[in-house]
């Protein structure tokens, strides 16, 4: 598996018994208008760690992870239920194609510090997310089918 768009068409696969049932991929987004708790909690709901945050246009307008609500929302001492999701997240996108080779997307996620990335194509549509998590599950996947080759090579000749 080399590129994102692999990554993505698995993703369904790998999920299979998280949290006792199969977790259907959706991308989950949240107005920014809404406020910083019902992000959170919808995040918890989802067990994921970032929502793409959309505009009044159905535009991204930045992503919130949790990350942010702990640094601009708790460490400050601000309301969640009063703080509004524009006021938390990141306004600026990092984000990958489908085109993007795994690779590429581990080094942009450790160059800039963070564990998820949009996936957009050429038409700025919003194709997946991806997460640090993932990357590791398709790693993970690559080398168990390379430890069976091995296995069979060994013990067959």
């Amino acid at each position: 598996m080399n590129t994102v768009a692999q990554l993505l068409a698995n993703k369904q696969h790998w999920n299979e018994g998280d949290h006792g049932h199969q977790r259907i991929e959706h991308i989950q987004t949240i107005p920014q208008a809404a406020s910083v708790l019902d992000a959170a909690k919808m995040m918890n709901e989802h067990h994921i760690g970032s929502l793409i945050v959309l505009d009044t246009l159905n535009n991204i307008a930045g992503i919130i992870t949790e990350r942010d609500i702990l640094t601009r929302v708790v460490t400050q001492q601000l309301d969640p239920a009063k703080t509004q999701v524009s006021n938390a997240m990141t306004k600026e996108v990092i984000h990958c194609t489908p085109e993007t080779t795994l690779t590429e997307a581990r080094h942009l996620m450790t160059d800039c510090k963070i564990r998820h990335i949009p996936v957009i194509n050429n038409d700025n549509q919003l194709l997946g997310m991806i997460s640090i998590g993932d990357l590791n599950a398709a790693a993970n996947a690559d080398l168990t089918i390379e430890v069976k080759s091995m296995r069979q090579y060994i013990t067959t000749g």
